[in-house]
């Protein structure tokens, strides 16, 4: 029971990382970000398939209404991964989305933004707990793409090194800030 409950907390975690990397992908037109999106939409349907098909064989023999609460929760997580994925769908058949819906985005709490952090950034060569900026600016790095690799949901002993991009979340008010920080104009915070 315990391993399906950090299943489903890899579903709900995961489906979040995909609406942020969705919403950046319509944002930047960004195609291999949107691409990723369809990845993670592959993961969170196996686990899906293994959290029903557990509730099914095996707890509801033990307790149908833990079977169904775990069916009827995971059936609402994969849901937003596919309307995340409908999202970055948009940017990969080169649809161009509704000015509304980008200012939806841009005029949000959160703003996306990706940045690549220069030479003499505080970022480099530094984990992203140790430097502090969730807790400080309340901004937090849902993936880093170091050369073409990508990282998603790096946590707090993460590196970031010269060259990486961030794709950030947090508040508008913090974006600017971040950005300097990451680009080396400001050398604290």
């Amino acid at each position: 029971m315990n391993k399906t409950f950090g299943k489903l907390l890899k579903m709900k975690d995961t489906s979040e990382l995909m609406v942020d990397l969705s919403y950046s992908a319509l944002l930047f037109n960004d195609k291999e970000i949107a691409e990723e999106v369809y990845n993670l939409e592959k993961y969170i349907d196996a686990l899906y398939q293994k959290i029903v098909r557990y509730a099914l064989t095996t707890l509801s023999k033990e307790n149908m209404d833990m079977a169904m609460f775990l069916i009827r929760l995971s059936t609402s997580i994969e849901a937003i991964a596919d309307s995340a994925m409908e999202i970055a769908d948009v940017v990969l058949r080169d649809i161009e989305p509704h000015p509304v819906v980008k200012m939806s985005i841009e005029d949000s709490d959160s703003a996306i933004f990706k940045v690549k952090i220069r030479p003499d950034s505080i970022f480099c060569d530094k984990t992203i707990g140790s430097v502090g900026v969730a807790a400080e600016i309340g901004m937090w790095i849902v993936a880093i793409r170091r050369d073409r690799k990508w990282k998603f949901g790096p946590d707090e002993t993460t590196v970031m090194k010269e060259g990486d991009i961030l794709i950030a979340r947090g508040p508008p008010a913090g974006k600017k800030k971040f950005k300097k920080l990451a680009k080396g104009k400001i050398r604290e915070l």
